[in-house]
């Protein structure tokens, strides 16, 4: 009988799934259900799943595990230590997980194997099994979205750290006071995120533009439109707006620094960028590759530094395959 293993990656927005077999057979998303502090949440994903399974005439037999990545520090592989984009405070993901998937197919004998990730961890994984990382055994990929993320692959396995909280590399605290905006959202003052983040290269860029007069696509931008997102930033460096190029600049700085101390502890065979930000290519790739090899420990500075592959499939890829390592073991 042919066996199945599903992944899926719970975000603010929406949860998107994966059916695997050998490879990705089907993926398809439903909104988040934030509502009520999102108690509808897991009984949501049960039911999308069992919907799509029996559409396939897929069994719950057939079914491997369930692997799901929340946006939160995981312990265990089952409890998260709170997700407030969700609503959630702490809350054991997978044992209610398999409690909804039995409810969904009616099948109280059967007993549904679920282990959850952080969800940047979870993309790490993908991207060792199907991506950026193959034929490597550890790698730290870097998420560049809102925020920054981070995941850590040991000897083939996720690395949660002692309280689920590894790989918080946009809380590296590294900007220099001259550059320091405000207050993080962690509470600190000089993290990575802060400048390199979709919401802090937005934010430099708008105190960029108070400080100099130099001319720019993005002072015209805000004048026409009273907006300014990293996109626009990054689109003006790439098409070779010096101003924006300037500001790229010092975010790929901070990156490079960040990524520096991340190889000075862990000492990966080569770390993935990924996120949104990340689809500014090898032009961002380039910068921050450069100012890694400028302030990496010297039997470090030629660690790859590569573009993820999987996009947004990477945290359903990783969650499918969290399942697939544990039956390797």
């Amino acid at each position: 009988m042919k066996k199945f293993v599903i992944g899926v990656d719970v975000g603010g927005t929406e949860v998107k799934f994966g059916l695997f077999a050998d490879t990705l057979l089907e993926k398809w998303s439903i909104p988040t259900n934030t509502k009520n502090m999102g108690t509808e949440i897991l009984p949501e994903i049960a039911d999308s799943i069992e919907k799509v399974c029996r559409k396939r005439g897929i069994d719950a037999t057939s079914i491997i595990g369930v692997g799901i990545g929340v946006p939160g520090p995981v312990t265990d592989s089952r409890h998260v230590q709170g997700c407030v984009n969700l609503g959630w405070g702490d809350k054991d993901v997978a044992g209610e997980l398999a409690i909804c998937l039995e409810n969904s197919f009616s099948c109280e004998s059967q007993r549904f194997l679920v282990r959850a990730a952080n969800d940047a961890n979870a993309a790490a994984l993908g991207e060792l099994w199907q991506g950026g990382g193959r034929q490597s055994k550890s790698l730290v990929m870097v998420t560049l979205g809102t925020g920054i993320g981070g995941g850590i692959v040991v000897d083939g396995k996720i690395f949660d750290g002692a309280w689920g909280s590894a790989g918080e590399i946009g809380h590296i605290c590294c900007v220099d006071e001259a550059d320091i905006i405000s207050t993080c959202s962690c509470g600190n003052r000089g993290c990575l995120e802060q400048i390199a983040s979709a919401t802090g290269i937005a934010a430099y860029a708008k105190v960029c533009l108070e400080k100099k007069t130099m001319d720019s696509v993005l002072r015209e931008l805000v004048r026409e439109t009273g907006h300014l997102d990293a996109k626009d930033v990054l689109d003006a460096g790439k098409a070779g707006d010096l101003l924006a190029d300037e500001i790229v600049e010092k975010a790929a700085f901070y990156l490079g620094r960040g990524i520096a101390a991340v190889c000075a502890v862990m000492n990966p065979e080569r770390i993935l960028i990924g996120g949104g930000v990340a689809g500014a290519g090898e032009y961002l790739r380039a910068k921050v590759e450069k100012y890694f090899r400028q302030q990496a420990f010297h039997t470090m500075k030629d660690t790859p530094i590569r573009l993820g592959e999987l996009g947004n499939q990477a945290g359903i890829t990783g969650a499918a395959y969290r399942i697939l390592s544990e039956m390797l073991l």
